[in-house]
């Protein structure tokens, strides 16, 4: 017996049990409309799931963005009407067959009439509707977009209202287009993986561009004229003041899209032509807290936990922003997450809440800063303490303190490396003997884009490198391979999919710390900790290019060996 589509889906986790009874009671108020098309209408289920699903269940493949033809197939003997009504599109043809893209593969009117008109045989192929109608306008509309298409709505409006007063750019910026306009920009930075919106507005053009693994693209924007309004449903979808111009503004957003849960954190500052806006993507499900995953190799791993594990003292994770610190210390409080345990998290802003940790958001504008957090916190009777970045030595003080009184302290610093955080705090006025007393362990990390693994390319790598780099020593038999990026359908043309750390982590061992009270240069506690085993970034990437997990050219773009 054939499973139902609901079934499919629920299998393979892109649905649960309370969002197929949701659809299933929006069906019977919706005339039976396919649950598949409910879903998907209702934001329950990304299209591209429900298609899959709906491929297994059926038994034909499904037709990719990048088969559909470049040119017309059939265009001089079949009606454009009829491809439109039927929503089908002839993808490829040979001498014997007719490949051809449907809606709806199991329709036998629309698949009788093609091989009425070409005598051949007919291979039905299911294709995502969305992709078929994009496919559809390029090959017989007028090549518009999603998003020319909404902004000839807005134009239309423009003509029968227009002005830019408060009310009327509130009242522009809850009609349909334009909430549509920014669902559009939205959805789109899902599907393209990126991590940051960026929508910027300069004297002549709005510009969108979004991060993807690390590196900013831009991408089609909507006119000009259109920032203010695009801005405005940004800012009431934040909460925030759309009459407030002159200062920056921090909110955040809680949507619904393709069937997850997504948080954007919104920030605006004032520009010379209007405000500039960064939503920050916070998907919790895309982001595995496990350290194989991010990047930790056994070894480093190894050391890492023994030091998480200690009842007491200070571990602090380091790097530029960006650079993936707080996912680590997500990570880590993910490890130690237990009924035993009583966590109390200060953060600003909190990223992901985190269920059985106690998570406290800074807010300065009212006295909530990180130091006067963690005073009251410390009366809380925590066991574990997470401090979103020391910032000040007042706050390092008092972390210190909760070291020496038994917590266990997590934490993020902004520096280059592992040893020259040793230096920051004591610039900062830490004085040595407690650095010493409470401080565990380092860890410095940065983020590399990871090769895509549908496309990427081995090649030998040049006698001069491996001498250069030494890099037989990560090889463990035969010619050192590398590899390059080369870009699919899967990655985007990137080459690129996705991102992982390359991590040092430094042991306060004794020698450190006497090295620590003589006040030392970062240079030597650094030759000191590689003398006692810590391998550094640039070695952690060079390991993970011979592996192929990364490129040479990623690992010199965020390190060097110094």
């Amino acid at each position: 017996m054939t499973k139902r589509l609901g079934e499919i889906l629920i299998e393979r986790g892109k649905l649960d049990a309370a969002g197929l009874e949701r659809a299933l009671r929006l069906q019977q108020s919706d005339d039976g409309e396919r649950i598949g098309a409910i879903l998907v209408k209702a934001g329950i289920v990304a299209e591209r799931d429900v298609m899959d699903s709906l491929s297994f269940q059926l038994g034909f493949s499904l037709v990719a963005a990048t088969e559909y033809p470049e040119l017309p197939v059939l265009e001089e003997s079949v009606a454009v009407r009829f491809l439109k009504e039927s929503k089908s599109l002839p993808v490829h043809e040979d001498a014997e067959q007719l490949v051809l893209a449907m809606a709806d593969p199991l329709d036998e009117y629309v698949i009788n009439a093609f091989r009425l008109v070409t005598h051949r045989k007919i291979v039905p192929r299911l294709a995502v509707p969305s992709e078929l109608d994009v496919a559809f306008e390029r090959l017989y509309g007028s090549g518009k977009s999603s998003m020319d298409q909404i902004v000839g709505e807005v134009e239309t409006r423009e003509e029968e209202g227009g002005g830019e007063d408060l009310q009327q750019l509130k009242d522009l910026a809850s009609e349909a287009p334009i909430i549509r306009l920014v669902s559009l920009i939205i959805s789109h930075a899902l599907e393209a993986r990126a991590s940051d919106i960026h929508i910027e507005p300069f004297e002549n053009r709005l510009i969108v561009r979004y991060r993807v693994d690390g590196v900013i693209h831009e991408v089609e924007s909507p006119p000009r004229r259109f920032s203010a309004a695009v801005i405005s449903r940004i800012k009431i979808m934040a909460s925030l003041d759309i009459a407030e111009r002159r200062l920056p503004q921090d909110g955040r957003i809680k949507l619904r899209i393709q069937g997850k849960e997504i948080d954007l954190r919104v920030s605006t500052v004032p520009t010379m032509h209007g405000e500039s806006v960064v939503m920050r993507i916070l998907d919790k499900s895309s982001t595995a807290l496990d350290f194989a995953t991010l990047g930790f190799d056994p070894d480093v791993l190894k050391i890492f936990m023994d030091v998480l594990m200690q009842p007491h003292g200070i571990l602090l994770v380091t790097g530029p922003t960006g650079s993936g610190k707080t996912t680590t210390l997500y990570t880590a409080l993910d490890k130690l997450n237990n009924p035993d345990l009583k966590i109390l998290t200060v953060e600003d802003p909190v990223e992901y809440q985190m269920e059985g940790i106690n998570q406290i958001q800074v807010k300065p504008q009212i006295g909530l800063t990180f130091a006067n957090a963690l005073r009251s916190i410390v009366r809380q009777d925590p066991d574990v303490i997470m401090i979103g970045e020391i910032r000040d030595l007042e706050t390092a003080q008092i972390a210190v303190q909760s070291a020496l009184t038994g917590h266990m302290v997590l934490s993020t610093l902004h520096t280059n490396d592992a040893a020259s955080t040793i230096n920051r705090l004591l610039d900062m006025g830490m004085d040595d003997y407690l650095l010493t007393s409470t401080v565990n362990g380092i860890l410095a990390q940065r983020l590399v884009r990871t090769l895509c693994s549908h496309c990427r390319r081995a090649y030998p790598a040049l006698p001069e490198v491996v001498e250069e780099m030494q890099l037989k020593r990560y090889a463990l038999s035969g010619p050192v391979m590398l590899y390059h990026p080369v870009g699919c359908e899967h990655c985007g043309g990137t080459g690129y999919m996705g991102r992982l750390s390359i991590v040092e982590f430094l042991v306060m061992s004794d020698n450190i710390r006497s090295l620590v009270m003589r006040h030392v240069t970062a240079g030597e506690i650094r030759q000191q900790a590689i003398s006692e085993g810590m391998q550094t970034m640039y070695e952690n990437g060079l390991r993970k290019a011979v592996a192929g997990v990364t490129t040479i050219e990623e690992i010199l773009r965020v390190t060097r060996e110094e």
